[in-house]
């Protein structure tokens, strides 16, 4: 099919200097916004959450009930509804795009479930999570099936790149999963290793789910690589908000505890950045702190994250990380569907507490 798009501009390529937060427009009502970016895909999200329920099926009833427990819980459908714009902002008119937003959506419905039983977590989206209903066993187990049944569906779309992206993306995944492992209780992560992290854990599925639509179009490679990168740099901001969020989210809106990630051992980048400017007593505590996972410390923790301005320079990380998903969009012809997708990286960091 054929596809029009902008020239690119190579003297305005990107590059990894810092730059100042997107305008953060009018997002004072973050569900509203949100509301009215869905609102253009929502015939397409009807169709995936359809196919979702269909594929969902098995004569393992067990199977049905985690399944669809974790896919009915309230999120937000992000990344399907990411590969849903950008494949309506290159003007795809075919099926496959439902397909693949199915795709992405089990792949993180997956992660969910193994992260929540790796991480011990009680609670997600404000309501308990499997593995406290179910069990560690059964939701691992409920998680691989999703893998498997993501795969299957890949396969019917019949197309190399599609399902290279893919296995590229879920490899990538458990590469960061495990490196955070790694990482869990350990004070002496920096931010390069953080941020490796995340990369692999988090912002490949956004990546994957932009690119996607590239392929999908037979957009040129160009075209492509910006919508990647753009996928990468609108993950790595949504992270980087939620890392600030951890520490001061109304937790009825955040739908998790306060300080979830400090009582896990996480060293996200708040408190990376809080240790790599503090000494003495305030760096004891805080590796401390680290160290043995202790919800107790929060406020400790807390008043030198603040102190050390580390919850700004994520903010400023974050809006960096917008600011270069949204260059990546100059190159995609104008639409409704471009907006949004630059709306929503504005979304991600201007989400409020």
């Amino acid at each position: 099919m054929g596809f029009l798009f902008c020239g690119r501009d190579d003297n305005n390529s990107m590059n990894d200097q810092a730059i100042s937060p997107p305008a953060p427009a009018d997002l004072s009502n973050a569900r509203e916004i949100f509301a009215g970016i869905r609102s253009l895909v929502d015939v397409e999200t009807a169709a995936v959450d359809s196919l979702i329920l269909r594929e969902l099926h098995s004569d393992v009833v067990l199977i049905n009930q985690i399944g669809q427990y974790i896919v009915g819980s309230g999120g937000k459908r992000l990344r399907p509804m990411l590969h849903l714009l950008s494949a309506k902002a290159l003007g795809y008119a075919g099926e496959h795009h439902i397909t693949l937003a199915t795709v992405i959506e089990f792949i993180h419905t997956a992660t969910l479930l193994h992260d929540d039983v790796v991480d011990e977590s009680s609670l997600r989206r404000g309501q308990d999570s499997a593995n406290a209903l179910w069990g560690n066993s059964a939701s691992v187990l409920v998680g691989d099936y999703l893998y498997s049944r993501s795969f299957e569906l890949m396969v019917r779309v019949q197309n190399m790149r599609v399902m290279d992206i893919i296995s590229h993306t879920t490899t990538a995944i458990a590469e960061g999963e495990v490196l955070q492992l790694l990482n869990c209780n350990n004070p002496s992560t920096d931010e390069r290793q953080y941020l490796d992290v995340i990369s692999r854990k988090t912002a490949i599925l956004f990546s994957a789910a932009a690119q996607l639509a590239a392929v999908l179009v037979g957009a040129p490679p160009e075209i492509e690589e910006s919508l990647k990168n753009y996928g990468t740099y609108l993950g790595m901001a949504f992270q980087l908000k939620d890392d600030v969020l951890d520490y001061k989210a109304n937790p009825e809106e955040w739908g998790k505890n306060l300080g979830d990630d400090l009582a896990e051992g996480k060293p996200t980048l708040p408190l990376i950045y809080a240790l790599s400017q503090s000494t003495g007593e305030d760096a004891a505590m805080l590796r401390h702190a680290v160290e043995n996972g202790e919800r107790d410390d929060f406020k400790k923790v807390y008043a030198v994250i603040e102190s050390t301005d580390a919850i700004s320079y994520t903010e400023r990380r974050a809006g960096d990380a917008a600011n270069k998903a949204i260059e990546q969009l100059k190159f995609l012809p104008e639409s409704e569907y471009k907006s949004a997708l630059i709306t929503l990286a504005r979304f991600a960091v201007n989400r409020g507490y």
